[in-house]
């Protein structure tokens, strides 16, 4: 009996918690898409967005812990994350500084009601499908980048790995950085795939590390795929160790899936 008690406790709890979300979503997206019409693409429109979002993970049973802060420069950079699935919109969204915008997909802007949030916020938008307009939104954001003084957040696997690991990154945030004679700054964040159980009240921490800022000092394609690889390596050391701090078995890398 007390067995099926708490199994129905916990069913209710994965319910409340969907219910909530679903409202949080519809208040918190109705209200920022008003906020957003009266001063639409101003620079700090991302980070007031991801402010608001970023309230919702103490409801997922969540405590968000940052680290090395004071790694981030005086100064634009090019923010690199890694890109895990759904819940990065409450636990990524606790890593996004002041004057920052992010790149992502055209279609975004399609989504009723999130996607016009998420264009007014003055994101950067990028047609994958197009190679030649991806190549010019990367001139864009170096563009906006010199002129603006603003910083820009890409993930440069491209996808959300879901449990696979970090998977190979692509170039375009690394030929960004280095258009606009700025740093890239990997942000690692611990591994959250099947550690956030809306049937558990409490999921523990997340941890978000801002690492140390990278120089990109050159555009050739051999040195941009080399600085791409390294700040892999160096990111997926430093999520399995926040993951083993935590106490988490990291997903294996995509490259080491392959070697295996």
């Amino acid at each position: 009996m007390r067995v099926l008690f708490f199994q129905e406790l916990f069913s209710v709890l994965k319910i409340l918690r969907l219910l909530m979300m679903a409202f949080f979503f519809i208040i918190s997206t109705t209200g920022l898409l008003l906020f957003l019409l009266l001063r639409p693409f101003h620079r700090n429109n991302v980070y007031a967005v991801a402010y608001v979002y970023a309230r919702f993970a103490r409801f997922l049973g969540l405590t968000i812990e940052l680290r090395g802060l004071e790694n981030i420069p005086d100064q634009p950079v090019v923010y690199v994350g890694n890109h895990q699935n759904s819940y990065d919109i409450f636990t990524v969204a606790n890593a996004v500084r002041p004057n920052t915008v992010s790149v992502g997909k055209k279609s975004l802007k399609w989504i009723p009601f999130f996607g016009q949030v998420y264009w007014l916020s003055g994101n950067i938008l990028i047609d994958r499908q197009n190679k030649s307009k991806a190549h010019g939104t990367i001139n864009q954001a170096a563009q906006k980048i010199k002129d603006q003084q603003i910083s820009v957040w890409l993930f440069p696997e491209g996808t959300r790995s879901r449990g696979r690991g970090l998977l190979k990154f692509k170039t375009g945030a690394f030929y960004t950085a280095a258009m606009a004679g700025v740093p890239i700054l990997p942000v690692a964040i611990n591994t959250t795939h099947d550690n956030i159980d809306l049937n558990r009240w409490n999921n523990g921490k997340i941890i978000i590390e801002y690492m140390p800022p990278i120089p990109v000092e050159r555009e050739d394609k051999p040195y941009i795929r080399q600085m791409a690889d390294s700040t892999h390596e160096l990111m997926s050391a430093k999520i399995q160790e926040l993951d083993s701090e935590l106490g988490y078995s990291s997903a294996q890398t995509e490259t080491e899936k392959v070697k295996s």
